[in-house]
């Protein structure tokens, strides 16, 4: 029964879709409702994960009667899904309704707990600016109808920036720095974002373009004024606190653990992850460093090459399925018109919904020893971003979970699923032997390893109000090592988005634990590629609900 559901939802058997849509059709129209809605107006961000495709002609709207709007709709959404509480009858409708559930308290978290729109004057630079970044994310050639979305999209900042002069009626001065810093590079990142753009517009468009910039910097002039006269005497404090924090952990992640079973698990794995290392590393010690890659040509090129063998792998080891028609993931030099706002977010295009099956890009810079964290690791070897990032990861997990033919399963619902997954993908890929033969770059997965573990406690700590944003840069440029410039980035990100940090570590610790107790429960007939098939295609559903519908087919009940 088991291997026939996987291999039905591998092939997108439509009986399957008919019978899961006629089982409980309120619950999938509520979903279809609810996600047509969201589309419209989740709020943009700079991780890519949750990138989300707009209606055609959209643009961000965060003035005072759009919030009322989404408050007043969300009321009604609330209503819906708890009329629907006693439909569900299986263990899988029962895990479709409380999926959407995660995705109405997921909205409730964003406008009441964290408050973004109310508290972090750069979640305005993020609505005004990073639909643009998306529009440009697909790669090159970019065609006129493209620059056009960049030209509607940035005449709406200043009306963006506007609404939010409004609504910040709860800053915190910490949040108002970050804003700062982030808009001393807008102008020269919009002026070389439209220049990097010259070539693709003609010269109607090349005219309109530069007067939208030449507004959207004005009215960034103006919000920079506004925020420095507001910085005097706001709140220190950027923490969401105790009550909230377990609001997300219970409703939104579907975690069933406590602020302090967190710290004790990622302190635990953060150990595990330094004893490891440090046997590698004493191993190692008469191997050379890794090199640098002698050009962006060769790395991307070794990019290309990696993730056709890290394919050739899983398929030879048996453990995941990979069909013909997912796409692959492939490098790209930065194009001259988004390397200017590459800032604004994750320079991955992981596809969408509507593009399944086409190539995900990530683009990369130079090399260079000056290089960030990452960037740095994937000059010297592109396996892991790619086993993370791209195939089996986030790329390949977000791939499959679109085709799966249950509607409701294609989405994202801000679990520890995904991050999860990505991070297990490493762990596996690392014990199935892909590494075996590179030592140094065994060093670089398990230092990984130790930063995902430190995200726990640095999560937690500034959900708690136990980190500032500074200490918390601090702690992670200490303890992974890493370059300043990453620890503040990682540390600003997590202290303005809670809850997603933990998402790595937790979400793996999950996905093994759900793992052994299949392997226990199915005992000899355990089949790890047919699990990590399913593990996959609900990549979007978390672990706690994967386990429970899992486990039900395998006993039957």
């Amino acid at each position: 029964m088991l291997a026939r559901g996987i291999a039905a939802w591998l092939g997108g058997a439509t009986l399957m879709v008919a019978q899961v849509a006629s089982a409980q059709p309120a619950v999938q129209q509520l979903g279809a409702d609810f996600w047509a809605w969201r589309s419209a107006t989740q709020p943009a961000s700079s991780d890519d994960i949750p990138r989300i495709v707009r209606p055609a002609g959209w643009v961000p709207d965060w003035s005072a009667a759009a919030v009322a709007t989404q408050r007043s709709k969300l009321a009604e959404f609330d209503a819906r899904w708890k009329a629907l509480e006693g439909a569900p009858e299986t263990v899988s409708e029962k895990v479709d309704y409380r999926l959407i559930g995660s995705a109405l308290a997921r909205v409730h978290w964003e406008m009441d707990h964290v408050a973004g729109w109310r508290r972090q004057p750069h979640f305005y630079t993020a609505q005004a600016l990073n639909p643009i970044f998306e529009v440009l994310l697909p790669p090159p050639p970019v065609s006129t109808r493209r620059v056009e979305d960049v030209i509607r999209l940035l005449g709406t900042a200043p009306a963006v920036l506007l609404a939010g002069q409004v609504n910040l009626n709860d800053m915190r001065g910490p949040f108002v720095d970050v804003a700062l810093s982030q808009i001393a590079d807008v102008p020269d990142s919009l002026r070389g974002m439209a220049a990097g753009l010259a070539p693709y517009a003609n010269a109607g468009q090349r005219k309109r373009l530069d007067a939208a910039v030449n507004k959207a910097i004005a009215a960034f002039s103006a919000y920079t004024n506004f925020l420095k006269s507001k910085r005097a005497g706001l709140s220190e404090q950027t923490a969401v606190g105790d009550a909230s924090y377990r609001y997300f952990l219970s409703n939104v992640a579907l975690y069933p653990y406590s602020p302090t079973d967190l710290l004790i698990m990622g302190s635990q794995e953060w150990a595990r992850s330094v004893l490891f290392e440090e046997l590698e590393r004493n191993r190692n010690a008469d191997v050379p460093e890794l090199p640098i890659g002698s050009s962006i040509e060769a790395v991307t090129a070794k990019l290309d090459a990696d993730e056709l063998k890290v394919r050739t792998f899983l398929t030879e080891k048996n453990l995941l399925t990979l069909p013909d028609w997912a796409g692959h993931y492939k490098a790209q030099p930065f194009p001259a018109y988004l390397a200017p706002i590459g800032w604004l977010g994750r320079t991955f295009d992981l596809t969408d919904i509507d593009r399944v099956g086409q190539n995900a890009t990530v683009y990369l810079p130079e090399p260079s020893p000056k290089l960030g964290y990452f960037n740095l690791s994937i000059t010297r070897d592109p396996r892991p971003i790619i086993v993370h990032e791209g195939v089996p990861g986030h790329f390949f997990q977000l791939t499959l979970g679109w085709r799966h033919p249950n509607p409701l399963r294609r989405r994202y619902y801000d679990s520890g699923a995904n991050e999860g997954t990505g991070f297990y993908a490493e762990e596996m890929m690392l014990q199935a032997g892909l590494w075996a033969d590179a030592p140094k770059t065994r060093e670089i997965i398990y230092n990984f390893a130790r930063l995902r573990a430190l995200r726990v406690e640095v999560d937690v700590k500034l959900a708690l109000g136990e980190f500032s944003i500074e200490q918390a840069a601090d702690y992670l440029e200490t303890m992974v090592p890493m370059d300043r410039t990453t620890a503040h980035e990682e540390a600003t990100f997590f202290a303005a988005a809670p809850g997603q940090a933990i998402s790595y570590q937790i979400g793996k610790m999950q996905t093994t634990e759900f793992l052994a107790e299949a392997r226990a429960r199915e005992g000899k007939s355990f089949d790890l590629k047919r699990f990590h098939d399913y593990l996959w295609a609900n990549g979007n559903v978390p672990i706690a609900l994967q386990k429970e519908e899992y486990l039900s087919m395998v006993t039957g009940k």
